[in-house]
């Protein structure tokens, strides 16, 4: 009865939080929409309805980390598509096709294929070896300690990056549409996103991944059928329109070139989502929220489907864009237009399908997408929270600290002091961030993941000659190699530093710190001659015999 009253203490508290914010928006120069501010109350209640309700259900670690295993394939293959389809897809990538037509697809299809290898290579593996975090495959027959803290480590840093991007989208978003400061809404989503995660724990995420999976998917159709309804469904009239409205550009939108102009760009940004997207430890962790490995499979399955529909969807919603919104003057930003005497969208390029959605729809579709995007930020941020939260409590405090002897109930109490910490830091981080250039932080986040995380987690699920020392070493000169070539790059040590040229060429150093790690990895494994490392190599084969037929698995006793 306790933690349900302060349950619906909290509950109270943010929706009084929310109206009075919206109250406070009157001083703001963008005009309050009333449908979106209706929406968003809706949503945000609905969804603290739902945490409640999995409050109540959540009474063991394993229903707090994958929701007692009981999500089905295809609700799980909803939720991750919910889990992955960010702002940064629904906003950014129908931003960049606005902003620079054909190259927009270049993250359209690199966020894409990283599906088919964790569909046929890492979903089946992973969820017979693991328990709750990809640490758990990882370290599966290497030493718990070291390798543990390494992927904790990685983790913790991919959630803290991809979250600081999230915070810093929901506060702009919301400013711009809804009148509200950027600090308010920056704490709103922090603190919505604590109460989901604390008391909802991996079902309450669940759902509220797959609400907005279901209400993206649908307003994204919508718009998307709108705007060829104006062209009678002919692709090519509208490519057409489109490129005719940016000749005053000198723009060929048509064209390769706009955004990665060197084949190592382009290879190196190719890795970067390929391999980042099977690194990222929240998608990783949602293969263990259903049954056994067929059910997970099942999960890839319809989310590759899901999401490969939604960025076509992007595509179409960008090329939409550049013809009803680009040089519309009720979407321009005129001040900054006569300035610059060119045509800068209101808000940025970024919110180019929000635009989009009222010249289709008026101020009640505005009202829908904008709550979408809203709720495209909370489903993101939660199941990022969830996975630090779990890396810190299940992978440091139970196996490295307590050595695999703390009880279910104490995990689960650091779990949810780790979840108000991250909401913590990821409140004053995005705070701090307001006015610097993300653009990095994302890019930052995806190599880490395919640097320190994926080449770990692969090597240890398919190469018998992995050892301790290899992991941790190459994995660390991975991370390493990752950040310092992003600091030494254009976008930091130019951009940022303000210094007059980069030290590293390329915006994107995913292909230089993947290769450092895999090489590390090889070499410092097969130069490993202890004692340790000749008991690793013999118990490869029982792992990959598990992990292969699921003999011995998490739950496979029930079928």
């Amino acid at each position: 009865m306790n933690m349900n009253r302060i349950f619906l203490f909290l509950i109270l508290g943010t929706i009084a939080v929310f109206a009075s914010g919206t109250i406070d928006g009157e001083i703001v120069k963008q005009p309050l929409n009333v449908s979106a501010i209706i929406m968003f109350v809706i949503f945000v209640s609905g969804t603290l309805g739902i945490t409640y309700w999995a409050a109540k259900r959540t009474k063991s670690a394993k229903d707090f980390y994958t929701a007692g295993g009981g999500i089905t394939g295809f609700q799980n293959g909803m939720a991750i598509a919910g889990d992955y389809m960010s702002a940064a897809s629904f906003l950014g990538i129908s931003g960049l096709v606005y902003l620079k037509g054909y190259d927009g697809l270049i993250y359209s299809i690199g966020f894409l294929v990283g599906w088919p290898i964790i569909l046929f290579m890492i979903a089946e593996p992973l969820r017979n070896l693991g328990k709750y975090t990809f640490a758990d495959v990882a370290s599966y027959r290497l030493r718990q300690t070291p390798i543990r803290s390494l992927a904790a480590a990685g983790s913790i840093a991919t959630v803290i990056l991809y979250l600081i991007a999230q915070m810093v989208g929901a506060g702009k978003l919301i400013q711009l549409l809804f009148g509200l400061e950027y600090e308010i809404a920056v704490v709103l989503v922090g603190v919505l996103m604590i109460l989901y995660v604390t008391f909802g724990g991996m079902l309450a995420t669940t759902w509220v991944q797959i609400i907005k999976a279901f209400l993206l998917l649908s307003g994204a159709t919508f718009m998307a059928i709108a705007v060829m309804a104006n062209f009678d469904f002919d692709f090519s009239a509208l490519f057409a329109k489109a490129v005719e409205m940016k000749n005053t550009e000198s723009l060929d939108i048509m064209s390769p070139g706009g955004l990665v102009s060197d084949p190592v760009s382009a290879i190196s940004l190719a890795v970067a989502l390929m391999f980042g997207t099977a690194g990222l430890p929240h998608i990783l962790m949602r293969f263990f929220t259903v049954s056994d490995a067929k059910e997970a499979r099942k999960s890839v399955f319809f989310a590759t489907g899901f999401i490969g529909y939604f960025y076509i969807l992007t595509f179409i919603i960008g090329f939409g864009a550049i013809v009803m919104v680009f040089q519309n003057p009720q979407y321009l930003d005129l001040a900054k237009q006569a300035i610059s005497g060119g045509s800068p969208i209101l808000g940025g390029k970024n919110m180019a399908a929000i635009h989009l959605s009222h010249a289709v729809g008026g101020d009640f579709f505005l009202g829908f997408i904008s709550a979408v995007a809203f709720a495209t930020i909370l489903a993101v941020v939660s199941g990022l929270t969830l996975a630090g939260a779990s890396a810190i409590s299940h992978d440091l405090y139970a196996s490295v600290f307590k050595k695999g002897k703390a009880d279910g109930m104490a995990e689960m109490k650091v779990s949810r002091i780790a979840t108000i910490a991250l909401g913590i830091i990821a409140i004053f981080m995005g705070i701090a961030f307001e006015q610097q250039n993300i653009a990095f932080v994302v890019g930052l986040a995806f190599a880490i993941a395919a640097s320190a995380n994926f080449p770990i987690l692969f090597l240890s699920m398919y190469w018998s000659k992995l050892t301790t020392r290899g992991a941790v070493v190459g994995g660390s000169l991975g991370l390493a190699t990752a950040v310092a070539l992003v600091v030494l790059g254009p976008i930091v040590w130019v951009q940022i530093l303000g210094n007059a040229e980069a030290i590293f060429p390329y915006k994107y150093p995913a292909l230089f710190s993947v290769t450092v790690s895999f090489v590390s990895i090889w070499f410092f494994s097969i130069t490993d001659g202890s004692h340790d490392a000749v008991a690793e190599r013999e118990a490869f084969e029982a792992q990959y015999v598990r992990s292969q037929t699921g003999i011995g698995a998490e739950g496979a006793s029930e079928h």
